[in-house]
């Protein structure tokens, strides 16, 4: 059994044990996936305070939901599902109040993963060695994320940060697997197109 197939399982066990009056089961289901899940939305928020709010809605949701929760898809999706509905919201809300964000994207995106938003464009060269991330590449990502669709930052943090497969990704939002690689073709497109000409 693969380490997926025995996180599904495990989950699956939980819910279950969940479902017929066990509550602790439900800490322990918090206990595996709140840094998971806090880490993708402080990546789409980019805020350490909201992504703590919205982590803890999240939560709350799910405990609310899992009575009725029929297990079509994994345990991890629909939780990534409403979290990532939760982040759209609170980053709509934001856009309308025309918040300013500020964005450090040489910071690990979180403690057991040391890629960066830096890492989301894949380099047109032959090594990465060829390649330096100065201070001032990383700003123009940084600017060039800011200025995406809120679901192109959204599927290009979901693959590249979160590295989920095309088919958790697709759980998550609710679409095909083709269409999710489309979305990411046309999201790092016009990412590339924010960036200008450098770095094409």
């Amino acid at each position: 059994m693969t380490a997926k197939a025995q996180e599904v399982a495990l989950d699956r066990m939980l819910v279950d044990r969940f479902k017929n009056g066990d509550e602790s089961a439900f800490n322990e289901m918090v206990a595996r996936h709140r840094d998971r899940i806090y880490g993708m939305v402080h990546q789409l928020l980019r805020n350490h305070q909201d992504a703590e709010e919205v982590t803890q809605d999240a939560f709350i949701r799910a405990h609310r939901g899992l009575a009725n929760f029929r297990g079509d898809a994994a345990f991890s999706t629909w939780l990534y599902q409403i979290a990532t509905n939760l982040a759209r919201n609170r980053y709509w809300y934001w856009w309308r109040r025309k918040r300013d964000r500020s964005v450090s994207l040489d910071a690990p995106v979180g403690e057991d993963n040391d890629m960066t938003l830096a890492d989301i464009i894949p380099a047109e060269v032959d090594s990465p060695d060829e390649v330096t991330v100065n201070e001032e590449f990383v700003n123009r990502i940084s600017k060039g994320m800011d200025k995406l669709s809120a679901s192109h930052r959204e599927i290009l943090v979901l693959r590249n940060v979160k590295n989920l497969s095309y088919e958790e990704i697709g759980g998550i939002l609710g679409i095909s697997v083709g269409t999710v690689k489309s979305r990411i073709a046309r999201a790092r497109e016009s990412l590339r197109a924010k960036l200008g000409e450098d770095f094409k």
